[in-house]
């Protein structure tokens, strides 16, 4: 099963999608089509593997998941990660960018 056929049965069961969590197996199994933004703020340069504070934008199908760590967390940072299911595109990009600016 692909993400947005979970999501499509989810919100079918009249369940509030927006904030649910991905089964791990669709998480990994499934890719997103495209990504329609990625910011990352990592004072610490390329070679850095710790936690930065991201926010990101993918579309599965007919639905976008936004989903990131706020600003706020600071950098090496695992905490405040947030995320939001919707097919309204420019809701997507409008929450990813409020979290990371």
């Amino acid at each position: 099963m692909k993400i947005a056929e979970w999501l499509d049965e989810k919100e079918a069961e009249h369940i509030d999608v927006s904030h649910l969590e991905l089964p791990a197996d669709l998480a990994y199994d499934d890719s997103p089509d495209e990504t329609l933004y990625f910011k990352e703020i990592n004072p610490c340069g390329l070679l850095c593997t710790e936690n930065h504070p991201f926010a990101t934008v993918e579309r599965f199908k007919h639905w976008y998941r936004a989903r990131g760590q706020d600003k706020g967390s600071g950098v090496h940072s695992a905490t405040m990660p947030w995320s939001l299911f919707t097919k309204d595109n420019d809701l997507a990009l409008k929450t990813a960018k409020a979290h990371i600016e």
